[in-house]
């Protein structure tokens, strides 16, 4: 059993270069890159937020994805 970590991004806390009005494409986008980088992650639209799981071994790298994005 792999353990799991949830990472949520409020919608508000979102930087300019996402367009808010589409949060599902803005899911899609970080599900990609962070795809592309070698981290298995499922990111969705929650209504207030940006879902974000993957597998707790690959957080670190997962982190310094999202602060290249700068949504942390």
């Amino acid at each position: 059993m792999t353990a799991t970590t949830t990472i949520r991004i409020d919608h508000a806390a979102l930087p300019d270069q996402f367009d808010r009005s589409r949060p599902d494409a803005i899911a899609e986008s970080i599900e990609s890159t962070l795809r592309e980088d070698g981290i298995t992650a499922e990111a969705s639209d929650v209504i207030s937020h940006i879902k974000i799981e993957l597998p707790t071994s690959q957080l670190a790298a997962a982190c310094t994805a999202l602060a290249d994005l700068k949504l942390i």
